[in-house]
């Protein structure tokens, strides 16, 4: 509102903050001596600020009038309007405070056109107090200034503001344009006798430059500090780890491994398992070691009786006939030195005998006519010299007629076998050991094997020799027990016999008796069995008690399974016809 009073531009305020700050009340008097209508004066500006100040009026005739001590001017009728423009001065040295600028007034009684140099100069006014004690819970910056505080310092925005109330339109000059650029206010020093001051805000500034704004602190990022420590961290991990780990491989653990194991417990087995056969029948088997005649071998043995008696085969002794020298080891590793009883070529067995060994345990012997085929059988031997060796296995089969031997020549080492095959596991080194049923009863001797290479007869070890391909061929104990006993008795075994020479180069089907026999003799034995039975030269014999005969080794074999003085019944072919023949076996001394 105009009421003849100058109207004065100062900093603008929102409408909160403009009613809180308090008029100040009018003084008696003013310089011309007025009815109490005097200059207001304005409150000490918190800041102050030396600069050099240029007061221009203009006035309505478009003149201007200003000072450089820091006067203002004012036109007389109150009608012009005063636009200050505040030059920025240099801060002051940090050791200088600067003093506070004096307060200057113009009054309406002073001409516009009145020099600047006279203008009075108003006295400073103390400043306001506060009206009542500090708010302690107004506290900057989330409080405002309370109505007491001083007002803040006159700051132009960068473009002019509204006026407060309304202006006359005669009063309203044209306004100098005001720099865009502010000067920035150094901060206000605590007034005396008075608070401190609040943090200056100025809405017309500048985020970073404005007065009394203070730039936010800059926040340092952390991730590259949180990457660099993962990265530490893995890495030290890593280490420590492989470390660790390394480590725990070369040591197998960080403690000391301790395996289950299962407790000692009962360590006795069935008498008819394969552990229960073996640990019977293992301290009656040997070892022999022979050597002799340019020749060494290994075979194996068992014990016949407590005066020291062992059967083995034949060709493992061979070597030994005449100054050998035999070594018989025991399965506690005992050994003693052994001599040859008896031995027989055609039925490949020999008895030794070891004396001054006490502690014998002989074998119980078994009935090989008993035996079926597919019963369970266990062999022991020394294959290859490896002494004490178990295996096991079935009867493959029964009176598998087998030859072996023949290495001289003229037939007088050729042994004749009704044997029994296993697919029990035996190898050069076993032959003479037992073959054993499920009561660890002897039901055979391990003699020969059938291998890719040929029959082999088992003995020895050397390098070269055949192995195992589950073809095993054991000499019935049944025969082996008569051989024994003669070879035990009287040196020599005999042989059944029935009269006859067979002509071995018949390639037809059984066994056909020559026209001749050896040296021109007769083919039939005159007075022998065969002759007593009716056999003609020329005749061809195709079953032995009603097994059939292919060729004449057959036949020799199903005659030596049987003993001197059994009788046979022969079923053979004359002229196209069958005829059958029953004769006695006669005797023959072996070799």
């Amino acid at each position: 509102m105009n009421d003849g009073k100058p109207n004065w531009w100062s900093r603008p305020s929102t409408a909160p903050e403009a009613a809180r700050i308090p008029s100040p009340p009018p003084t008696d008097g003013g310089d011309d001596g007025d009815d109490g209508d005097g200059d207001f004066p304005l409150p000490a500006p918190q800041p102050p600020v030396e600069a050099e100040t240029e007061a221009v009026v203009v006035a309505e005739d478009g003149t201007r009038a200003g000072a450089e001590d820091g006067t203002r001017a004012g036109a007389e009728d109150g009608t012009a309007e005063i636009s200050v423009v505040s030059q920025p001065e240099p801060e002051p040295e940090p050791e200088q405070q600067p003093e506070p600028a004096p307060t200057v007034l113009l009054t309406k009684d002073e001409p516009a056109d009145a020099p600047v140099a006279d203008a009075p100069v108003a006295a400073a006014q103390p400043a306001p107090q506060p009206l009542h004690a500090p708010d302690e819970y107004r506290t900057p910056p989330y409080g405002e200034p309370g109505p007491w505080a001083p007002a803040p310092p006159v700051q132009h925005p960068a473009a002019p503001a509204p006026p407060q109330g309304p202006v006359p339109p005669q009063a309203q000059a044209p306004v100098a344009p005001v720099p865009p650029q502010q000067a920035a206010v150094p901060p206000v020093p605590p007034q005396q006798g008075g608070t401190a001051p609040w943090m200056q805000y100025d809405p017309w500034g500048g985020a970073v430059g404005g007065v009394g704004v203070l730039p936010p602190p800059a926040k340092k990022s952390r991730k590259g500090l949180a990457l660099a420590g993962a990265l530490v961290f893995a890495l030290v991990t890593g280490v420590i780890g492989g470390g660790i780990g390394a480590y725990v491989e070369r040591n197998a653990g960080l403690t000391t491994v301790e395996l289950p194991q299962a407790d000692s417990g009962d360590t006795d087995r069935a008498p008819e398992s394969v552990a229960g056969i073996a640990a019977s029948a293992l301290p009656g088997v040997v070892t022999l070691h022979v050597s002799g005649g340019g020749s060494s071998g290994t075979g194996t043995g068992f014990v016949l009786d407590t005066k020291g008696h062992i059967l083995t085969n034949n060709h493992v002794v061979d070597a030994a006939e005449s100054s050998g020298d035999i070594t018989v080891t025991f399965s506690s590793g005992e050994t003693a030195r052994a001599k040859i009883v008896g031995k027989d070529t055609g039925y490949d067995l020999a008895v030794v005998q070891v004396t001054g060994v006490s502690g014998l345990k002989p074998l119980p012997l078994g009935n090989s006519d008993n035996v079926r085929v597919g019963d369970p059988v266990v062999a022991i031997g020394a294959p290859f010299d490896l002494s004490n060796t178990v295996t096991s296995g079935i009867i493959s089969a029964k009176e598998r007629p087998i030859t072996a031997g023949g290495e001289k020549g003229d037939g007088t080492d050729i042994s004749y076998v009704d044997a029994l095959q296993t697919d029990a596991p035996i190898n050069p080194g076993n032959s003479g050991g037992p073959l054993l049923d499920s009561k660890a009863r002897v039901i055979g001797i391990n003699s020969a094997i059938r291998s890719t290479g040929g029959s082999g007869d088992g003995d020895g070890g050397g390098a070269g020799q055949p192995g195992s391909i589950g073809l095993g061929f054991a000499i019935p104990i049944n025969q082996g027990k008569r051989v024994a006993e003669e070879l035990i008795n009287t040196g020599k075994a005999t042989h059944p016999v029935i009269g006859v020479s067979l002509d071995m180069q018949f390639n037809g089907d059984g066994a056909r008796v020559g026209e001749k026999g050896k040296d021109g003799a007769a083919s039939v034995t005159p007075g022998g069995p065969a002759a007593a039975a009716g056999l003609r030269p020329g005749d061809v014999i195709t079953k032995v008690d009603g097994q059939r005969v292919h060729n004449g080794e057959e036949l020799i074999v199903k005659i030596r399974a049987h003993r001197p003085g059994d009788k046979l019944r022969l079923t053979l072919t004359r002229g196209g016809k069958e005829l059958t023949k029953t004769l006695t076996l006669g005797s023959s001394q072996g070799t």
